[in-house]
């Protein structure tokens, strides 16, 4: 089927950008690496906005014409009242077309030496006297075993792999954002700009957005505090919105899914098992972006967990290296967004009306600026908000 080789050092669960990126990483320093992915395809189905910051994806790969859909280079933020504020700067994002972004990042992986199975489901793990021994699937009707030292969990959210090894990753649903995204035809946002749109009646505990996907196309979606979906669903939310500001649009496709959005799990790895991505809860509070921050954490697990292969050295004592860099790099910056977060989701309407009927008046708004006056009566988390910015 895919070869006769049934032994590596690591196996990748998940094909996302967090997996590729660890597959690609540990593959370059020359270990064995084996990437499955339980779809059919890399990159399909597509449960993402698409947007990623520039210097994120410039840290790893050139940006190409052939997986950027278009180019960030300014927000414009509604208030509840219709009113919108615009900040501008060049070379700001991209909006990805992931099915090709993905499958460009799992082809890197796979020419550093990794192999990459699709179809191809995690089914559990197997161990020799309580030591991680390999992994257990299921792949296009077939049951095997592939025997491994170490396996990075990048599947998801609903981290299937991350239970088995007896890490927690339970999420409350207020730290959970519920979304549902269109991608709808007959919609045109001015070029190169994403949409954000805010309100208790728009999105409660959450945000509305529009992101451009080509000239008549974007992904409007909406996510929303698990806590408001025990009434009313992401999905009801978001037909309301499109039937007030693209009653014209059709839709061309639909995707359903939950996003963390509290801080890194206190525990992402153990003995023989490291976890990474929306499965270690590695991503923006604010935005509920994830793709950037996945992208650097699974760097830097495949990193480690390379290392510890050739140190002969698969412990948790060992692998703890992963977390600590993990926390140097955006560990910190997640804490302070995750305050700022909280206090975002205790805005009433009239904050956010007044804040972009204020800023309207000024030249050269800066989203900083947004966070600044909104949160201004709340002194003890300005100092969050400037060092947010600065990184």
């Amino acid at each position: 089927m895919y070869g006769t080789k049934a032994v590596y050092d690591i196996v990748v669960v998940g094909g996302g950008p967090a997996g590729a990126l660890a597959a690609w990483a540990a593959a370059d320093r020359g270990v064995s690496v084996l990437l499955i992915e339980k779809d059919r395809e890399i990159g399909v189905p597509v449960r993402c906005a698409e947007g990623i910051a520039a210097a994120t994806v410039k840290k790893f790969l050139d940006p190409d014409p052939q997986w950027v859909s278009a180019k960030i280079e300014g927000l414009r933020l509604y208030a509840p009242s219709g009113e919108s504020i615009e900040f501008l700067e060049e070379g700001l994002g991209y909006v990805l077309e992931r099915r090709v972004f993905d499958r460009e990042l799992a082809n890197r992986a796979a020419k550093a030496g990794a192999d990459v199975w699709v179809s191809t489901c995690a089914t559990g793990l197997m161990f020799d006297q309580d030591r991680l021994a390999g992994v257990r699937m299921a792949s296009r009707g077939r049951d095997m075993t592939v025997r491994c030292r170490l396996v990075i969990a990048a599947d998801g959210v609903e981290s299937r792999v991350a239970r088995w090894a007896k890490l927690r990753t339970m999420s409350s649903l207020r730290d959970l954002e519920v979304c549902t995204q269109y991608l709808l035809h007959n919609v045109a946002p001015e070029k190169g700009y994403c949409e954000f749109f805010v309100g208790e009646e728009i999105a409660p505990g959450g945000y509305a957005w529009v992101f451009p996907k080509g000239p008549d196309t974007a992904n409007v979606g909406i996510g929303i505090c698990g806590l408001y979906t025990r009434k009313r669903s992401s999905t009801d939310y978001l037909h309301e919105f499109i039937a007030r500001w693209y009653p014209q649009s059709t839709p061309l496709a639909m995707v359903v899914g939950s996003v963390p959005v509290g801080v890194t799990l206190k525990e992402i790895v153990t003995d023989g098992v490291m976890i990474a991505g929306d499965a270690a809860h590695q991503v923006n509070p604010v935005s509920g972006g994830g793709i950037g921050t996945a992208m650097v954490a699974g760097e830097i697990a495949g990193r480690v967990g390379a290392e510890a292969i050739k140190a002969g050295d698969v412990s948790r004592n060992r692998l703890v290296r992963y977390p600590q860099e993990w926390e140097e790099v955006y560990g910190h910056y997640q804490k302070r967004a995750y305050r700022v977060k909280e206090a975002i989701h205790k805005l009433k309407d009239d904050t956010y009306n007044a804040t972009a009927a204020l800023l309207q008046r000024r030249n050269d708004v800066r989203l900083r600026d947004v966070f600044l006056t909104v949160l201004r009566h709340q002194p003890s988390l300005l100092i969050d908000v400037i060092r947010m910015f600065r990184k």
